[in-house]
């Protein structure tokens, strides 16, 4: 059997819940009076106030820069059990040479590559942890190293034998921006972040390493150059034969447990199925790993292979993300083996809600913002991942009439996309965490008053920065691609017709290919159509609509879509009958009729609001 491609020997420990309500941590201030203008006929301006909520605290440098020090004294290994240990890496001095590859310590590493830069691999990450598990022994302590990947400014992807069991935002520490590894407290020009939360693939199992994929949710932004996952219909990339670059800081030998103080890269042709099932048997497992390499000579002469250290890095074809480093050998030049991935096209539909995640409590789980008709007052209403919680006020929001939820700055912090009633302006309005209060809202439009629908989706175009939908007064939806700053690139066409729809709702993905989609509703039929998302702009932005249903304005008379509620990484719908009963739709990622599972009640008091987030 293989071995996870991490450092140290593993050691599991309690993981502890670290989902707190900080969607809008330490607010406790008034936001400015022009945030929203009063209506038409009133001539008062209104500042909501969000409710005021615990923040997280966060490490400080010389915390972040202990954790460093502490994980680089650690010889520990993530991941690991008595069938697979995981290629992540550690300082032990061990030299251990089996080649069986039915033992229990596989580990990761790039041997045979050669020496390269940021610059040429600028989204490149090094993940550190630590915890001395609260005791004065210094022998239970645990500290180890995993690489990984920057997919959005405040996202990194790595493998979930890196992050399950493991309190990274207690323990953690990632470093981006270098090719170095940090030496006596010199980070060579990098950055060092703290964890903010943590997601690992559900069905991630330790004892066959399968599922291994996971992301880390940053503190604040980094400036690193992001680099995206491959998409769920790639099949050239996993065709046998095609290069493929893989990046890392892992050992360098066979023969020492040392990993390499600068970033190697090496080049290794994708292996076919039957290849590695053929060498790994039943321990591969096909569609949810990728193997490559030529087959190992058995030292460190003529092999070119990842080792311990570095798991959690990309395996990368075109300048997309294919593999995430997950196991191998023992010292990883068994002869005849490979290097085993997990395949990132089986599981960007799963990663990709953990990109476009950002919530108003930051558990992972989409929640709900509405607004009540006659008093003007809006309301938070948390995801209990099968439901919505008491609903928390904020403050009057009179003077409006379209309100969505969104992240335009992929700060990791749920933002606000307004528009006034009485001028039609659309505004962004941003949660700072720097300061821990709001920003003042930046008028993004003008004058939108004929739009009939405006739409904050998530990533349309396929760049992974968000990007606003409209449909004007003459029925044509347009792509305002997102650049990432709350500004947009000039307008994109998509197509005519849309004022065809009483409703159109997207957030997320409904499909589970990794793309942004649309549901929209016939307002003479009621049919309920998916427009699949394709990653494009302009008129390919969206495939041939897929009719998935029939809800007429007597079944339902509202609709929003906030994302992925239940946190299973599919995005869900929701929908609110004239009597007032929501209902919750929970996500399939089928598109077909069956694209959402039997609707489950959410409550019977929401005839009251008017503006759905």
């Amino acid at each position: 059997m293989g071995t996870p491609m991490s450092g140290g020997s593993g050691r599991h420990r309690r993981r502890i819940r670290i989902a707190l309500p900080v969607g809008a941590a330490g607010v406790a201030a008034a936001v400015a009076a022009v945030l929203l203008t009063s209506s038409a006929d009133a001539t008062t301006a209104v500042a909501p106030k969000p409710p005021v909520r615990a923040a997280v605290a966060q490490p400080s440098l010389a915390e972040l820069q202990q954790r460093i020090t502490d994980a680089m004294a650690g010889d520990d290994t993530p991941g690991g059990t008595t069938a697979k240990d995981s290629l992540s890496a550690s300082t032990s001095t061990s030299t251990s040479t089996s080649t069986d590859p039915g033992t229990t310590t596989v580990d990761p590493q790039v041997i045979g590559g050669t020496t390269t830069t940021i610059t040429t691999a600028p989204w490149m990450a090094q993940l550190w942890y630590t915890d001395d598990q609260g005791t004065a022994d210094e022998g239970d302590d645990t500290g180890f190293f995993c690489g990984g990947a920057v997919i959005a400014p405040t996202k990194i992807l790595t493998a979930a034998h890196c992050v399950k069991g493991y309190d990274w935002h207690a323990g953690g520490a990632v470093v981006t921006g270098t090719s170095q590894l940090p030496s006596e407290g010199d980070l060579h020009g990098g950055t060092v972040s703290g964890v903010l939360r943590q997601w690992n693939h559900p069905s991630y199992s330790a004892r066959t390493i399968d599922n291994d994929l996971a992301v880390l949710t940053l503190a604040s932004p980094v400036k690193a150059t992001p680099i995206r996952m491959t998409t769920s219909g790639d099949t050239a990339s996993y065709a046998s034969g095609t290069s493929a670059k893989l990046y890392g800081w892992g050992r360098t030998t066979s023969t020492t447990q040392a990993t390499s103080q600068t970033l190697k890269t090496a080049t290794l042709p994708i292996k076919s199925d039957a290849t590695c099932a053929g060498y790994y048997g039943t321990d591969f497992v096909k569609g949810h790993m990728v193997c490559a390499g030529t087959p190992a000579t058995g030292s460190d002469t003529g092999t070119t292979s990842a080792c311990n250290g570095d798991s959690g890095g990309p395996l990368v074809v075109n300048n997309r993300i294919v593999g995430v480093v997950s196991w191998g050998v023992p010292n990883c030049v068994t002869k005849g083996a490979y290097s085993v991935f997990a395949k990132v096209s089986a599981y960007v539909g799963a990663a990709y809600p953990r990109v476009d995640d950002t919530n108003l409590s930051f558990d992972h789980k989409a929640d709900l913002w509405v607004r009540n008709a006659s008093t003007g007052t809006g309301y938070e209403k948390d995801s209990t991942g099968s439901g919505f919680g008491a609903r928390q006020s904020w403050g009057n929001w009179n003077g409006v009439n379209v309100v969505l939820q969104t992240d335009l700055n992929r700060d990791g912090y749920q933002d606000f996309v307004y528009r006034e009633s009485s001028t039609g302006d659309v505004y962004w309005w941003r949660y700072v965490p720097a300061t821990e209060s709001w920003a003042d809202p930046q008028q993004i439009f003008d004058n939108w008053k004929t739009r009939t629908r405006i739409l904050t989706p998530g990533d349309v175009t396929g760049d992974y920065l968000p990007d606003l939908l409209s449909v004007d007064s003459a029925g044509v939806l347009w792509i305002y691609p997102g650049k990432g700053n709350g500004t947009f690139a000039a307008r994109v066409k998509f197509g005519s017709g849309w004022n065809q729809y009483n409703s159109l709702r997207g957030h997320g993905d409904f499909t589970g290919d990794g793309r942004t989609d649309l549901i929209a509703r016939g307002k003479t039929n009621g049919y309920i159509y998916l427009y699949k998302g394709t990653g494009k702009s302009g008129s390919g932005a969206f495939s041939a609509r897929v009719k998935v249903r029939t809800w007429g304005s007597t079944t339902y008379n509202a609709f929003d879509a906030v994302g992925d509620v239940t946190g299973d990484g599919k995005a869900d719908f929701l929908a609110r009958t004239p009597g007032g009963t929501l209902y919750l739709y929970k996500g399939t990622g089928k598109a077909t009729s069956e694209i959402f599972a039997t609707r489950i009640s959410v409550g019977t008091d929401f005839k009251q609001y008017d503006i759905f987030g």
